[in-house]
């Protein structure tokens, strides 16, 4: 473990979910962290609010213009190296509601997600959320869905 000192990182995610509850997420490929999902999101920017940083991330990521951030959903913090500089991630994640589609392809979008390391993206059922193989970030994302439903995971 690195005893570097890592530097504080704000950021913002939505957890979208489509009319049946499934959850967008993209598939990342961190050479730290390596694979794992987490929904579309990302550093603030100076000034930023998490609600606008969420928003802005959102449309940057899948070019979708017509959600609107409801609920916070959680708060979380991780760690790990983004651009060979240790961060600490402080996340607040929002919830949004919308229909099911594909993010937008233009090239710029698709620049993004590769300079990201975005590897793909997918609408994953609670239950396929639940049984995951890989890395779901936040880890207590099912457990997080089940109690928005006011359901068990």
């Amino acid at each position: 473990m690195s005893l570097e000192p890592r530097i504080p990182r704000p950021a913002a995610r939505i957890a979208v979910l489509d009319p049946e509850g499934s959850v967008f997420l993209f598939r990342y490929d961190n050479e730290e962290v390596g694979i794992h999902w987490a929904m579309p999101g990302g550093g603030l920017e100076p000034g930023e609010s998490p609600r606008e940083g969420a928003l802005r991330e959102l449309r940057e990521e899948t070019g979708w213009t017509d959600l609107t951030p409801g609920p916070l959903l959680c708060t979380w913090e991780h760690d790990f190296t983004r651009m060979n500089v240790p961060v600490r991630q402080h996340e607040h994640i929002y919830v949004a509601y919308g229909p099911r589609r594909e993010p937008d392809g233009d090239d710029r979008i698709r620049a993004l997600r590769s300079a990201e390391g975005m590897l793909g993206w997918k609408w994953w059922t609670r239950k396929e959320l639940a049984d995951a193989a890989e890395s779901v970030w936040p880890p207590e994302l099912p457990r997080l869905l089940a109690e928005l439903d006011g359901r068990e995971a």
